[in-house]
């Protein structure tokens, strides 16, 4: 298997995400060994969440499977890559393909995307 350095993150390291075919920059999370070793197993991507300290396979409730279809790492073996397949078109958990959604333009925030999915129907909250 795969040794990353884990250590030098405290125990989570950044996996930037891209589209597979359009190399789209999707979403950035953070990974523990378990959801790294979680990941290379099953093919769909798994996460570590800091906000729920907790594992969790992204589009468990939603439906959105991030499925991996290449794994890098960098030179410093600190941060982790995954190009993935999209299913269900969104990988932001407010409805958006992206999570870098919005851009900046004369110094405000401006949505550049459509929205694919309502959170609201999708997370019942």
């Amino acid at each position: 298997m795969v040794e990353l350095d884990f250590e030098k993150g405290g125990g989570l390291l950044p996996a930037i995400v891209q589209d597979f075919e359009t190399g789209e920059v999707l979403m950035l999370a953070y990974m523990n060994p378990a959801a790294w070793e979680n990941t290379l197993k099953t093919g769909k991507a798994t996460y570590y969440s800091r906000s729920r300290d907790k594992l969790w396979v992204k589009g468990e409730s939603s439906g959105h499977i991030q499925k991996i279809r290449e794994v890098r790492f960098d030179c410093d073996s600190d941060t982790i890559l995954l190009k993935v397949e999209q299913l269900g078109g969104a990988a932001c958990h407010k409805g958006y393909k992206s999570c870098f959604y919005r851009k900046v333009e004369d110094n405000k925030a401006v949505i550049a995307e459509e929205r694919i999915f309502d959170p609201d129907e999708v997370y019942k909250k």
